[in-house]
C-alpha cells in the first residue's frame, strides 16, 4: 500500500532541542519555594536502626529530616497500575525496618542540594542487624522468612498437554539449568520527581511511564480524592522500564502535601542502582523431549524468581515469563512451574522486555543443545518446530497473528551466511583465540489483551487554523513515540504532520489510558486509537462537504489537508471546514474515541552472532551480529533501527558483563559504574538489521512492537556462540571472563 507518512524516515520531533541542550528535564526546573530531598538508604540487608540527626540538622539550609513516623504508614504495591489489581501490599514510603541494602529509611529535605548532601554525610545510623535470607537456596529452606511464615510470594503452573505423558516415548531428553542476573536499567537520567500544591490540588510531575498509576497510588496513600491529584509526564532521559513503577513520585507527593511546599526528590547513580528496582534474577531448569526426527514432543520449564525484599512484581514477572514460552514453538505437551520468593535483596521490577530475557535465556540455549545432540542444524531444528502463522495460543492467550519468525530465520541464515560459518568457523581458531557462531529466537506481545484490560481514549480537535490537537495519554521515553504516533495520525487524518500537536500525558488534560507505556502496547494500542480517531474526524469533514454541497459522499475524498470532490473544482481546506461547522452547525470539529483492541499478535525476532573468545583472559569480542525482526510494518524505519541497536546493546550487557551483585552477606559491591560493567561504545559491534514486514491484519497499519523484543534474542545467541567457540555449555549469565575461564578449566578436567 502506498502511504504518505507510514514507512517514512521522519526526524524525531525533539532531536534538535535534545542535542543542543534546549530540552528541559525535571532536574532543570527551579522554584523559589523549592525544597530538595534525597533519601537515606540502608547499608544493611536486614536491620532495625536508630538515628542521630544532631550534626546533620546543624547544616545551614536543612528544613527537616523525615523518618517512617513522619509519612503515611500505608502499604502499597508499586506494580499496581489500575484499580482492579489486588496485589500483595508490603511497600511503604519510608521503612522502620530495613529489609535490603538500599531500603528507604529516611529523607533529608533542604533549601539546596549542597546542604542536603552535607547533611546526609553527617547522619549517624546505629543498626541492629537481623537474620537474612540471601539467594534462592536460603529462600527455599524457609528457616528464616522475610515476610510472614513463608518466603513463597507467588506460585503458578500452566500447561498445554502433559509433559510427563510423553517422557517415555521420547528418543532423547535434553536438560539444561542456568541462571540470569539482576541488572540495572542505567537510563542516563537517574530517578527524580517533583510535587507541589496548587490550591487544593496536589500536582506531581516526573519522567514516568504511567501517570494514572501514580495518581491512583497517591489517592490511596494520602486518602485524597483522585480528582484532587494531577500527575504530569515530564521530559524523560530514558527509562527501559525503570520508571514504570511509582517510587519517588509518591514521596514527592506526600511531602508536598504535608508541608505545602514545592519539593524535588532526586537520586544519584548509586542510589538508582541499589534503591529502586532491578531486573529479577532467576534460576531456570529446562527439559526438552524430542523424537528421532527432531520434532519436539514436550518440554518442562521450571522457574525460580528472586523477588527481593518486597512483593512488587512477583506475580507479573512469573506470569509474563510463562506466557512467552508458549508463543514461539509448537510444543504439544509443555508444562510450566514457577515460584517467586522473597529474599533480603533489592526488589525486582519492570525492566525492558519484561520476562522475555529470562524466558528465552536458557530455553534458547537448550534449543541449540538439543539440535546439536540430534545432529541437526540449530536453525533447521527451530524451523521444524515453530508455531505456524495464525496459530492459537496453546494456553488460552490471543492468536499469534501473521507470524513471520520463519522468514526471520531464513533471511537471517542467508544474510549471515549461516551454513558456511556454522560449518567452518573453527578454521579461524588459533592457540589463543576461539571463534564461534550462535543464533536464537524470541517473541513478545503488543499489549495486555488476553491478560489485563487494555484500552485508551483519544480526543481530536480540529482548530480554525487547520491545526489538530491530539489529546491522548502518551509517555515519550526518548525513542520517538510521539513522532511515530503523529505519523500514524497524519496518515489516518490525511494532514501534514507539522499540523499536529500531541502533548504528553496529564491526568487533568488527557483522557484516561488503562496502562501507559508498558507491555509494548503504545504503537499498537495508542496508535490504533489515533488511527480510528483520525479516520472518524476525516469522515466528519467529508460528511460536512456532502451536506454543504449536497453531493454524494462517494464522490468526496481527502487530499493532504483538503477535502475535494471528484470531477469538480470544489475543495475546502480543513481550516475552512472547522470554521464552517462552528458557524453553520454550532459544532466544534472534534471527535472522542474509545479504543479497546481485541487482538494481540506476537512480534518475533531472530539474532545471529559471531564471537571471538580470548582463551587466556576470557574476554569476548563480537565480530558480527545480525538482528532480524518481524516488524509487521515499520512506521519509521530509522526509529525502528534505533530501537534495535539499543536493544542489542541492552541485552548483550546481560549476556557478557552486567550484574547487580548481592554477595553472600547481602551487600551490593556493584553499586557504582566502576563495578557495574556495561558495554561501552568501543565494545559494541556494528549491528546489522533486516526487517521482515508481514503487515499483520490484526494491527493498525500492520505494525508490531520492536522496543522490547529487540532486547532479547541477541543475549542467548551470544551465549550459544561462546559455547560453540569453546565447546562448553555455559548457562549462567553473564558469561564474563571469570565464568569463561572457569568453564575452560572444568572442560580441561573433563567435568
Amino acid at each position: 500500500m502506498n502511504y504518505k507518512f507510514i514507512g517514512k524516515n521522519i526526524k524525531k520531533f525533539d532531536t534538535t532541542k535534545a542535542v543542543t541542550g534546549e530540552l528541559k528535564y525535571t532536574g532543570d526546573f527551579y522554584n523559589s519555594d523549592m525544597l530538595y530531598g534525597k533519601l537515606l538508604l540502608s547499608e544493611k540487608p536486614h536491620a532495625t536502626f536508630e538515628f542521630d540527626f544532631e550534626e546533620a540538622l546543624k547544616v545551614d539550609g536543612i528544613f527537616k529530616i523525615l523518618t517512617a513516623e513522619d509519612l503515611p504508614d500505608v502499604p502499597y504495591n508499586s506494580m499496581e497500575w489500575f484499580s482492579g489489581i489486588n496485589a500483595t501490599k508490603n511497600e511503604r514510603l519510608l521503612n522502620s525496618e530495613a529489609k535490603c541494602v538500599g531500603d528507604r529509611i529516611a529523607l533529608v529535605l533542604g533549601d539546596n542540594k549542597e546542604c542536603v548532601e552535607e547533611a546526609l554525610k553527617r547522619i549517624v545510623v546505629n543498626y541492629t542487624e537481623l537474620p537474612t535470607v540471601l539467594g534462592l537456596k536460603q529462600a527455599r529452606e524457609n528457616k528464616i522468612c522475610v515476610h510472614g511464615d513463608s518466603n513463597i510470594a507467588y506460585e503458578k503452573e500452566i500447561a498445554r498437554g502433559d509433559y510427563n505423558s510423553i517422557k517415555d516415548e521420547a528418543y532423547m531428553i535434553v536438560e539444561d539449568t542456568g541462571t540470569t542476573p539482576r541488572t540495572h536499567h542505567l537510563a542516563i537520567e537517574p530517578h527524580i520527581a517533583e510535587g507541589y500544591m496548587q490550591g487544593n490540588i496536589l500536582t506531581v510531575s516526573s519522567p514516568s511511564q504511567v501517570v494514572y498509576a501514580i495518581q491512583m497510588q497517591l489517592s490511596r496513600i494520602l486518602s485524597l480524592p483522585v480528582s484532587n491529584i494531577r500527575v504530569i509526564k515530564s521530559t524523560m532521559g530514558g527509562s527501559f522500564g525503570g520508571k514504570q513503577m511509582p517510587l519517588l513520585e509518591l514521596i514527592a507527593g506526600a511531602v508536598a502535601y504535608k508541608f505545602n511546599r514545592h519539593v524535588q526528590i532526586y537520586m544519584d547513580r548509586e542510589q538508582a542502582i541499589i534503591g529502586t528496582f532491578t531486573r529479577n534474577s532467576t534460576e531456570i531448569n529446562v527439559k526438552t523431549a524430542v523424537d528421532k526426527s527432531g520434532k519436539i514432543l514436550g518440554r518442562f520449564v521450571d522457574l525460580s524468581v528472586d523477588g527481593g525484599a518486597y512483593d512488587t512484581n512477583n506475580t507479573s514477572i512469573t506470569n509474563a515469563f510463562a506466557k512467552k514460552i508458549f508463543r514461539l514453538y509448537d510444543i504439544p505437551n509443555q508444562n510450566f512451574h514457577g515460584v517467586a520468593y522473597y529474599t533480603n535483596a533489592i526488589p525486582g521490577g519492570a525492566c525492558r522486555a519484561y520476562g522475555g530475557p529470562q524466558a528465552h535465556a536458557i530455553t534458547e540455549i537448550n534449543m541449540t543443545n538439543t539440535a546439536e545432540k540430534l545432529g541437526m542444524d540449530p536453525c533447521e531444528f527451530r524451523i521444524k518446530n515453530l508455531l505456524a502463522p495464525h496459530s492459537e495460543d496453546g494456553v488460552g492467550g490471543p492468536n499469534i497473528g501473521n507470524a513471520g519468525i520463519k522468514q526471520c530465520i531464513e533471511v537471517g541464515m542467508e544474510k549471515f551466511d549461516w551454513y558456511e560459518k556454522y560449518k567452518n568457523i573453527h578454521s579461524k581458531n588459533t592457540d589463543r583465540y576461539a571463534y564461534g557462531v550462535g543464533m536464537a529466537c524470541a517473541t513478545h506481545g503488543n499489549g495486555y489483551v488476553g491478560a489485563f484490560p487494555d484500552f485508551t481514549n483519544v480526543e481530536l480537535v480540529l482548530n480554525f487554523d487547520g491545526s489538530v490537537l491530539a489529546k491522548i495519554a502518551i509517555h515519550e521515553q526518548g525513542c520517538g513515540t510521539i513522532t511515530s504516533l503523529t505519523q500514524m495520525l497524519a496518515e489516518a487524518l490525511d494532514i501534514p504532520i507539522e499540523k499536529i500537536h500531541m502533548p504528553e500525558a496529564d491526568t487533568f488534560f488527557t483522557p484516561y489510558d488503562s496502562a501507559g507505556t508498558q507491555a509494548s502496547r503504545v504503537t499498537f494500542v495508542n496508535g490504533g486509537a489515533l488511527k480510528k480517531a483520525g479516520e472518524a474526524l476525516r469522515s466528519k469533514l467529508i460528511e460536512t462537504v456532502s451536506k454543504i454541497e449536497n453531493i454524494e459522499i462517494d464522490r468526496i475524498y481527502s487530499d493532504l489537508g483538503k477535502i475535494k470532490v471528484k470531477d469538480s473544482d470544489i475543495e475546502y481546506t480543513y481550516a475552512e471546514l472547522a470554521i464552517l461547522r462552528e458557524k453553520m452547525y454550532a459544532d466544534q470539529t472534534s471527535v472522542y474515541v474509545h479504543h479497546a483492541p481485541d487482538k494481540n499478535p506476537a512480534a518475533f525476532a531472530a539474532a545471529f552472532v559471531e564471537v571471538k573468545v580470548d582463551k587466556y583472559t576470557g574476554l569476548v569480542e563480537i565480530e558480527d551480529i545480525l538482528a532480524v525482526h518481524d516488524i509487521g510494518k515499520a512506521v519509521n524505519p530509522e526509529l525502528v533501527a534505533g530501537q534495535i541497536h539499543g536493544g542489542c546493546q541492552f541485552i548483550l550487557g546481560m549476556a557478557l558483563n552486567e550484574e547487580v551483585v548481592v554477595d553472600k552477606n547481602g551487600y551490593v559491591p556493584s553499586r557504582t559504574l566502576s563495578k557495574y560493567h556495561i558495554l561501552n561504545s568501543q565494545d559494541m559491534p556494528k549491528v546489522r538489521i533486516e526487517l521482515i514486514e508481514t503487515e499483520d491484519e490484526f494491527s493498525p497499519y500492520g505494525i508490531k512492537s520492536v522496543g522490547e523484543v529487540s532486547a532479547v534474542a541477541p543475549g542467548p545467541a551470544t551465549i550459544n556462540a561462546i559455547n560453540n567457540a569453546l565447546g562448553t555449555n555455559i548457562t549462567n549469565y553473564p558469561a564474563n571472563p571469570e565464568r569463561i575461564i572457569k568453564a575452560l578449566e572444568l572442560k580441561a578436567k573433563g567435568v
